[in-house]
């Protein structure tokens, strides 16, 4: 019979964009490993979702530890940040965009894909600094492309940003931008976009062990990874093991942390974020 006192299985939370495959390499054989010391990560379960859906189950108690967008830790103080294992860019990141349909300054409408948070508040937050606009948002239904909204401006995030559109559709559109470009041209910082966050009372220590030990056996498997993913998105191997090399970082450094110390203020100051409460 089952250990009635033993805790349930650790429910961890990813995205199953490309960009993340190197932070849960190997999971089940990691986890397994790791749990002969470490057992409060026997039996550990891997789920896959959207990074707004993620957010929310961690937020209502249905994941324990999840990848989430680092928007969402702003208005989750009590969640702990774990481990130094991110999804960062320092530079083109090649899958999160805007496409315009009109100049940027004239844009009344924005299409937000209905995966993204950080880089939703990301977009709204350059185009209010550089351009002076806040248009009115709609959402962007997963499955639906740029063919589908007559939005002004759309913004795509994810395996499906990285295809460039078709010529007749691209024509439609005036300008387009990548948005960790644009972050690092206005502040040469990096752009931080998701992290590994738990709730209240997570095993951190083991957490963080199992998480870092995924990343690091990811970036030794790059080319292993583009192999297997990138051929059944429409890319070609050489492809996806350029963007996982070169236009992704999968660390949370120094330099990460003033860069999200920094979108986390300019946010607030842009009316994005509540102000924080007032000390009584």
């Amino acid at each position: 019979m089952p250990d009635r006192d033993l805790p349930p299985p650790l429910r961890i939370g990813a995205v199953n964009y490309l960009n993340s495959k190197p932070l849960i390499f190997r999971f089940a054989d990691h986890a397994a490993r790791l749990a002969g010391g470490r057992p409060s990560l026997a039996g550990a379960r891997l789920l896959c979702d959207l990074p707004s859906r993620l957010a929310d189950s961690l937020a209502a108690g249905r994941l324990d530890v999840a990848l989430v967008p680092v928007f969402e830790t702003f208005a989750n103080p009590d969640w702990q940040v774990l481990s130094d294992a991110c999804v960062a860019a320092d530079g083109p990141v090649g899958s999160v965009k805007v496409y315009f349909r009109k100049p940027p300054h004239c844009v009344r409408t924005l299409a937000l894909d209905e995966g993204s948070r950080t880089s939703a508040a990301l977009c709204r937050l350059l185009l209010d600094r550089r351009c002076g606009v806040r248009p009115e948002r709609r959402p962007l239904p997963i499955g639906c492309g740029l063919a589908d909204a007559d939005a002004d401006a759309v913004l795509l995030i994810g395996d499906r940003a990285m295809h460039p559109p078709a010529a007749a559709i691209r024509d439609r559109f005036v300008a387009a931008w990548d948005l960790a470009h644009e972050w690092r041209i206005d502040t040469g910082q990096p752009f931080v976009f998701a992290v590994w966050a738990a709730r209240p009372g997570a095993p951190a220590e083991a957490l963080t062990a199992l998480l870092q030990a995924c990343r690091d056996d990811g970036l030794a498997h790059l080319d292993h990874i583009a192999a297997a993913e990138g051929p059944p998105l429409g890319l070609t191997a050489d492809h996806a093991q350029r963007y996982l090399r070169d236009n992704l970082r999968y660390r949370f450094g120094a330099r990460q942390h003033d860069a999200l110390a920094r979108f986390q203020s300019l946010c607030r100051e842009a009316g994005l974020l509540p102000a924080p409460a007032a000390a009584s």
